[in-house]
């Protein structure tokens, strides 16, 4: 009921005007004693790691990508987090998620409205405990960065955002005397726009010594990419950042403009991250959708409670959905897994999020789930996007 509460975003004093057999003093005592950002990370990761077992997912998509956005989260105005947005305009922080091709999110943040969101990326993803382990990492303009390339590219990422404008950026001849057919004019001028590869061996060293010190725990990726910033361009980290990810984003712009379906798994995979915004801020809508705690901590926790209560009912939809093909199935229904690729576990009509909430059934333990769904071949999965 704790979970419930805190991911719908009710306070414990009205959650328990809507609950019968509870306290508001007991709701805010397992809150504030009983649950913390640690636990609540291993929740998540344990209901992920629960519906990457389910067949239906297969139909979704195979975990390997992974899309991050933010959206605005309104607060009370005097927090240290709140700040005027100028994207989304109000007041308030961002709740950053990564959210998995297979609709679930696999981990969320709380940040501030004026960081580039880019920051964070690399943080969130090395903090997913789950049994679902992304390579790809897909982001809008927002998501990315020269130095972030580099950083994505020294933990095995292959960063693949959606960038606006993307014309305006620099791409990177491997030599001065490289001429590239047809597209040549994407490189601007010869003799300009060369990676110099002289600096990154001469820091190769630095880069393989802050990938070290981010995976033993010494740096932390945030700290490092809010310093290496565009107004430090006398650090010799930040250049050798700079020039490595220049040349990674390089490549990445060309596989985007040479690939019509790489193109379309960005797209797909960058809306699947807004319609879970959507469905997460549909089942918070408590407090008028306002996060009604001024402690940064606890604004953290309340987002991770809405992402886990997200989960939670995503899971829960995907078990329904299974139901359900079985049951056509034992009618003599045939059911594809491209039909089923075409269906999102983000359903809401069966949901009943206002009234009383019945207590009267939470002694009783459910069977067994059947993650098997022997009805559908799953061996030739239809597109998930």
């Amino acid at each position: 009921m704790a979970v419930f509460t805190g991911g719908t975003n009710i306070g414990p004093y009205e959650a328990a005007r809507h609950i019968a057999g509870v306290s508001a003093r007991e709701l805010s005592m397992v809150r504030n004693r009983h649950i913390d950002i640690k636990k609540l990370n291993a929740a998540i990761a344990a209901v992920v790691s629960a519906f990457a077992e389910l067949d239906v997912v297969r139909a979704w998509g195979d975990g390997t990508a992974v899309a991050a956005d933010g959206t605005q989260v309104e607060t009370y105005i005097d927090n240290l987090l709140a700040e005027t947005s100028i994207r989304y305009g109000g007041v308030g922080g961002i709740a950053y998620h990564y959210v998995s091709d297979t609709y679930v999110a696999l981990f969320s943040r709380f940040i501030p409205c004026g960081v580039w969101e880019a920051v964070h990326l690399i943080e969130g993803l090395l903090a997913n405990n789950s049994d679902i382990q992304p390579s790809t990492v897909h982001a809008d303009t927002q998501g990315q960065s020269a130095p972030v390339f580099t950083l994505a590219t020294l933990f095995g990422f292959d960063l693949m955002p959606r960038i606006r404008n993307f014309q305006d950026l620099i791409f990177l001849r491997a030599s001065a005397r490289l001429i590239y057919p047809h597209i040549d004019e994407l490189f601007g001028e010869r003799g300009r726009n060369v990676i110099d590869w002289q600096l990154i061996e001469r820091h190769w060293r630095d880069l393989m010594q802050v990938a070290l010190s981010i995976s033993e725990g010494r740096l932390s990726s945030a700290t490092l990419m809010r310093r290496l910033r565009s107004n430090s361009r006398k650090n010799r980290i930040y250049k050798v950042f700079r020039e490595v990810g220049r040349s990674v984003r390089t490549v990445a712009l060309l596989r985007y403009l040479a690939d019509p379906q790489l193109r379309a798994r960005v797209t797909a995979a960058t809306n699947k991250a807004e319609s879970y915004h959507g469905f997460a801020q549909w089942l918070g809508f408590g407090n008028n959708g306002v996060l009604a705690d001024n402690d940064p901590a606890e604004q953290e926790k309340l987002i991770k409670f809405n992402t886990l209560l997200a989960n939670l009912v995503i899971f829960h939809n995907a078990l329904d959905i299974m139901d359900v093909v079985r049951g056509l199935a034992a009618e003599g229904w045939t059911v594809t897994a491209a039909e089923l690729g075409a269906l999102s576990p983000y359903l809401r009509g069966h949901i009943s999020r206002f009234g009383a909430y019945a207590t009267d059934e939470l002694g009783r333990h459910p069977g067994a789930l059947n993650p098997v769904l022997k009805e559908v071949d799953f061996t030739t999965p239809g597109l998930a996007a």
